[in-house]
């Protein structure tokens, strides 16, 4: 019996993590936290597209007496391009304005991830805007490239 039990708890926790990971693009950078997402916010800025907030969560924790690896978030998107799918359907808007995560593990490596476009429209069955979520795919993955080189 027990060992059914640890069978169906080791299965549970596997689903869950494989279902965390789901629709996330990674990438390691060759760069500290700060630096790569200086490099990514550069870049979408140059590109013209609005940033509306970087997040430092390492700085928050500090302010609450906890400590955490460098993890930041940028906040960033192009109402027009926004608009359109949010037009298409409104539910996307709970993933836009997109957003950047660049963190730091325990063993000093540093990742750049971001969600996936087309894992975002299938998430909320937008199927007329295949344009715009392959314009989307192309941009982030060309920053992203360019961040963590």
């Amino acid at each position: 019996m027990k060992k059914i039990i640890f069978l169906i708890a080791i299965f549970f926790f596997t689903c869950t993590a494989v279902q965390a990971a789901e629709g996330l693009i990674s990438k390691t950078s060759n760069h500290s936290v700060k630096e790569t997402m200086d490099t990514f916010e550069k870049i979408v800025r140059a590109k013209g597209f609005n940033v509306a907030a970087r997040v430092d969560h390492t700085a928050a924790a500090k302010a609450s007496g906890l400590t955490l690896l460098p993890t930041e978030v940028l906040i960033f998107g192009n109402p027009k391009l926004g608009t359109l799918l949010m037009q298409s359907t409104q539910t996307i808007g709970i993933d836009l304005p997109l957003k950047v995560l660049v963190w730091e593990n325990v063993k000093g490596v540093v990742t750049l991830q971001y969600n996936d476009p087309v894992w975002l429209s299938k998430r909320h069955g937008i199927a007329d805007r295949e344009k715009a979520f392959a314009k989307m795919s192309g941009a982030l993955a060309k920053f992203s490239d360019a961040a963590v080189k």
